[in-house]
């Protein structure tokens, strides 16, 4: 009886493991993608141009991402490019930091961190192929007075989350361009839906 329960249990696990490696197939498949994963997208340019200062850690990460990706070449002049992106909002100068919390005390218990960017992509020529789209993103920091500097490690930790978590969805929109055809705009994409806060003005 021992033998048979047994036999049963591997023969579950078993079924169980094959379903996991269907579901994960499946999601790949799909083109699902933990975050922080990262994505392949294919460009429809062969030259681009980023409208960042070449020091910008989101234009040095947008960069990479666009050579990695297919055939597309990053070049240093809007002229030479046949995709051109303007960053209309700077999120590393626009960035917040706001108050989502109180304690019973009335101290500051969670911040909510939040990057945004509004940015549109033209020909070298100034058509708009990909009309102003906005990305907002957030993150939630529990603060702890005693832990200041893990504190500001944590948040520089959850900014640079944000910036790749950005770059992919700026290259998913930008694969999804049609040259020729009618620039569209994309939805733009909301901070923790639900929690609405005053953008904390003293930093």
């Amino acid at each position: 009886m021992t033998t048979t329960l047994t036999s049963r249990g591997a023969v579950r696990r078993t079924w169980l493991a094959l379903a996991a490696l269907g579901v994960a197939a499946v999601a790949s498949g799909c083109g699902f993608h933990l975050r922080g994963s990262g994505g392949s997208y294919t460009l429809p340019f062969n030259a681009m141009y980023v409208g960042l200062p070449e020091s910008s850690p989101l234009a040095i990460d947008l960069k990479r991402n666009i050579r990695v990706n297919g055939h597309t070449s990053v070049v240093a002049r809007a002229a030479d490019a046949d995709g051109v992106i303007e960053v209309l909002t700077n999120p590393e100068k626009t960035r917040t930091k706001s108050i989502l919390s109180l304690n019973s005390n009335g101290r500051v218990r969670e911040y909510l961190l939040s990057y945004n960017i509004l940015f549109r992509v033209t020909d070298k020529d100034g058509k708009e192929l990909l009309a102003p789209t906005q990305i907002t993103l957030g993150r939630p920091l529990a603060f702890d007075e005693s832990q200041l500097l893990a504190k500001e490690q944590e948040e520089a930790l959850l900014y640079k989350d944000m910036q790749t978590d950005l770059v992919q969805q700026m290259m998913r929109r930008m694969a999804a361009i049609k040259p020729g055809a009618p620039a569209t705009e994309s939805a733009p994409s909301g901070v923790l839906p639900g929690v609405l806060v005053a953008p904390d003005t003293t930093r």
